[in-house]
């Protein structure tokens, strides 16, 4: 299907503008794109594209590109076709999937959607923290079984919270972990001072000595060359075996062979996942039987109303971009994410 083209007058009640309107591609899932597209067509001659075919013929001449199907190869493939770029911007905060060699090599600033969805993600995180130390999972299924068995639960306050990953989601998460008395540590590509969410921030390169001390893990790094895998058999043995381990980071930072065995053979206690080396998770995959696992759809961040936020957000970088001024979220294209996330 041949992309459809937008060019709609200014809306009832707006003055029309003598200055250029930009052209601006939206990579979709549908031929139809997201229902906030809509909210675009004020503010450009908007392109829909889907797949490859339709990207092809709707990047000549564009000069934005907006992807919010960022599980696509599409654009890689179509990349040839981008004759006037000269921005492109992912509706989300991992952009793994839109570093091919060529859009690195360009001079085009990619930006991305860091700061929508933190709040959220760290909402998540301290959920599940919280339903682990409650056994909220055996609550449940006792409920379901009509039985009153009491037991003793565990507190949170004072518990080591390791977050993997401490940019602007991982600082969310260690904001909400501190307020209810949790000590929080950090782990980014280089260590730097404490601060009034990490009690300390190590280097990358020394996390195994880390490890052991952590009563839970959490995951919040952007997949790179350098996290590919990053959880693996050696990781999951160097954790206490009480600990737990939470991934809502990318899935292909974790091998997940190794956390089943991890958790099957209790090296550690449990683990709660958003996010999965295949996606979606097969049916038949042994993660879905085991007790000591939480898991959910890739959703850790999208709270009512996400898509509204992502079009404000981007018309919000458009001003900027039109203005001339800078562009904010900024992505560096040789690390993998814009300057906060680490």
């Amino acid at each position: 299907m041949s992309h459809e083209t937008f060019d709609h007058s200014a809306p009832d009640g707006a003055a029309e503008s003598d200055e250029p309107r930009p052209r601006i591609t939206v990579l979709s899932d549908s031929p139809e794109g997201p229902a906030s597209v809509q909210r675009l067509h004020a503010h450009g001659e908007i392109r829909l594209a889907h797949d490859e075919a339709s990207l092809r013929e709707a990047l000549p001449g564009s000069d934005i590109l907006l992807v919010t199907d960022f599980r696509t190869e599409a654009l890689e493939a179509a990349w040839p076709a981008a004759d006037s770029l000269r921005w492109v911007h992912a509706a989300s905060a991992g952009v793994d999937q839109l570093m091919f060699d060529a859009l690195i090599e360009s001079d085009i600033p990619v930006t991305n959607a860091q700061g929508i969805f933190d709040r959220s993600i760290a909402e998540y995180v301290l959920g599940a923290i919280l339903m682990f130390a409650k056994d909220t999972r055996s609550n449940i299924r006792y409920q379901q079984e009509r039985r009153w068995v009491h037991r003793d639960t565990e507190s949170i306050h004072g518990e080591r919270v390791l977050v993997a990953g401490a940019g602007s989601i991982g600082r969310e998460i260690g904001r909400l972990c501190k307020a209810v008395g949790m000590d929080v540590t950090g782990i980014a590509r280089r260590a730097r001072a404490a601060d009034d969410v990490f009690s300390a921030v190590h280097a990358a390169d020394d996390i195994d000595a880390h490890l052991p001390d952590a009563d839970y893990v959490v995951v919040a790094a952007p997949l790179t060359e350098a996290t590919e895998g990053w959880f693996d058999k050696q990781r999951f043995a160097a954790m206490a075996p009480h600990a737990r381990f939470i991934n809502i980071g990318r899935g292909p930072i974790v091998v997940t062979d190794d956390l089943v065995d991890a958790l099957v053979n209790e090296q550690i206690a449990g683990a709660a996942l958003d996010v999965f080396e295949q996606e979606p998770l097969p049916a038949d995959h042994p993660l879905w039987g085991l007790d000591n696992v939480l898991m959910s759809a890739h959703m850790a961040g999208d709270f009512i109303g996400w898509r509204d936020a992502l079009i404000d957000q981007f018309l919000a970088n458009l001003d900027n971009w039109r203005s001339g001024a800078a562009l904010f979220n900024q992505v560096s294209k040789t690390h993998g994410y814009a300057p906060g996330r680490q």
